[in-house]
C-alpha cells in the first residue's frame, strides 16, 4: 500500500494525535475558536456600522445643502408674495398674511416629521445579526452530534 493511500485510509494520520487528545484540550480549542468567532463578528459589526455611518453622514450633508438652498428660495418667494399682496393692501398686512401662512405650513411639516421619526427603526448591523444567528445555529447543530 502506498504512503498516500495509507494516510487517507487511516483517520489518525490526517490529524495526528486526534484520537489521543484529552477532552480538556478539545474544550480549550473550542473555547479559543468561539472567542475568535465572536471577535470576528464584532469586527464585522464595527465595519458594517462604520460604513452605514459614512453613508448617513454623506446623506445628511447633502440634505443640509438642499435645505439651505431651499431656504433661500423660500425667502425669495416670501418677498415676492409680500410684494404682490402689497399692491392692494398695506405692506404690514401683506407681511402678516404671509407670516401666518408660513407658520401653518411649518406646524404641519413639524408634526409630519415627528410622526416619521417615531416610526423609524434604529439602525442595526443586520448582516452581523444574521451571521451570528447562523453561527449559533451551527454550534447548536454541532453540539447535538
Amino acid at each position: 500500500m502506498s504512503e498516500t493511500v495509507r494516510r487517507t485510509a487511516d483517520p489518525t494520520s490526517q490529524h495526528p494525535g486526534a484520537a489521543e487528545e484529552p477532552v480538556g484540550e478539545l474544550v480549550q480549542r473550542a473555547s479559543q475558536q468561539l472567542t475568535e468567532l465572536v471577535r470576528g463578528e464584532m469586527r464585522l459589526a464595527q465595519a458594517e456600522m462604520k460604513e452605514k455611518g459614512k453613508r448617513y453622514g454623506k446623506g445628511g450633508g447633502l440634505f443640509g445643502g438642499a435645505g439651505l438652498v431651499g431656504f433661500l428660495a423660500l425667502q425669495a418667494l416670501v418677498a415676492t408674495a409680500i410684494a404682490a399682496l402689497a399692491v392692494p393692501l398695506p405692506v404690514w398686512a401683506a407681511a402678516l398674511i404671509v407670516t401666518v401662512v408660513l407658520g401653518l405650513v411649518a406646524a404641519v411639516l413639524a408634526l409630519t416629521g415627528k410622526k416619521e421619526v417615531g416610526q423609524a427603526a434604529p439602525p442595526t448591523p443586520e448582516q452581523t445579526i444574521d451571521s451570528v444567528k447562523a453561527d449559533v445555529a451551527e454550534i447548536k447543530e454541532s453540539a447535538k452530534r
